[in-house]
């Protein structure tokens, strides 16, 4: 909530670099982790999910990161807004990058048999239901320390941090794969790109630690009347403003829709179905997150000019037409 009598001093625009950044690596580390997953999906299966039916135990480590993010978001959401965008972006991103990490030291099914896929999906839950407080918590964090009339420009690196996490796992694993042998890769190989996000984390760790919470949330915590903890809070949200969360829902599910079906799927139907080598598809997919990294700013000064949902209902549009497009092509 916000409050009209609000008028906190603008951040310098030092301070103001440094919430972009901190933001950008904060995302970049969490999708970094999904990047990683995607690109090698082959070597999971084979790690943790041998049989007929293995692919289907790894895109359910996939999903199930997820499915736990709306929760993560419900939760880690209006702690952030008791205790501090800046204590919670920090948990957040040490359990993301440790979560991660410990994916890549994880016995195999070979090993301990059916207790490596549990723990695999347990490392899951945990990054995706902490993926749901980073993420929102980002974005409102960049929000709040973005100037109003420049809030799409400086919004936008968080997803630039998104797409740069994402091709950065995929590069990585793409490295990996031309550096080594088909054998090394199945034995050991695939753990060290997981095992990356823990730098990764660490650095972000010390970036977001730099800086105080937003003035912003700092003028409307002392302002705005407690609505009764946590959960009274959530209550509030939910009773108050269940319109614009369905309305937003429908859009991100649209916009996931098309997005994840590039950047998850698209590997394997490339692999699996046009028959791509294992190399040859990552490259197309890099591509594909490096030019909309790329495109990601650009955009979001558009919507400063144009306001955001002009941008919204054109982006639906282009995502619908270029679907039925490749349906009847």
């Amino acid at each position: 909530m916000t409050d009209s009598t609000v008028s906190p001093a603008a951040p310098s625009s030092t301070t103001l670099r440094k919430a972009i950044a901190a933001s950008a690596i904060g995302n970049a580390t969490e999708w970094y982790d999904y990047g990683v997953y995607a690109a090698t999906t082959t070597y999971l299966t084979q790690a943790f999910f041998p049989g007929d039916l293995g692919t289907i135990g790894t895109m359910l480590g996939f999903a199930v990161s997820f499915v736990l993010r709306p929760l993560g978001g419900f939760v880690w959401g209006p702690i952030g807004d008791r205790l501090g965008r800046k204590h919670v972006l920090a948990l957040t991103i040490l359990l993301i990058s440790l979560a991660t990490a410990l994916i890549g030291v994880l016995p195999t099914h070979a090993s301990i048999g059916v207790w490596a896929p549990i723990l695999l999906i347990a490392l899951r839950v945990i990054q995706g239901f902490s993926t749901g407080g980073e993420y929102g918590g980002a974005a409102t964090f960049m929000a709040e320390y973005a100037p109003d009339r420049k809030r799409g420009r400086f919004g936008s690196f968080l997803e630039f941090g998104t797409m740069a996490g994402f091709a950065s796992g995929t590069a990585i694993v793409l490295f990996m794969n031309l550096g080594l042998s088909e054998t090394q890769m199945q034995e050991w190989g695939w753990r060290i790109p997981f095992l990356v996000a823990l730098p990764l984390g660490i650095a972000g760790l010390y970036m977001r630690s730099q800086l105080d919470d937003p003035p912003l949330f700092t003028e409307v915590e002392k302002k705005v009347a407690d609505p009764g903890g946590i959960t009274g809070q959530l209550r509030q949200t939910l009773v108050h403003y269940w319109k614009p969360i369905l309305i937003m829902f429908g859009m991100v599910v649209a916009l996931n829709v098309a997005n994840y079906t590039l950047l998850a799927y698209q590997p394997q139907y490339l692999k699996g179905t046009i028959g791509l080598s294992e190399d040859a598809g990552s490259v197309v997919v890099l591509i594909g997150q490096v030019v909309m990294m790329l495109l990601i700013p650009i955009f979001g000064m558009w919507s400063d000019r144009t306001g955001r949902k002009p941008m919204w209902r054109g982006s639906p549009g282009g995502l619908f037409s270029s679907s039925r497009c490749r349906c009847t092509g």
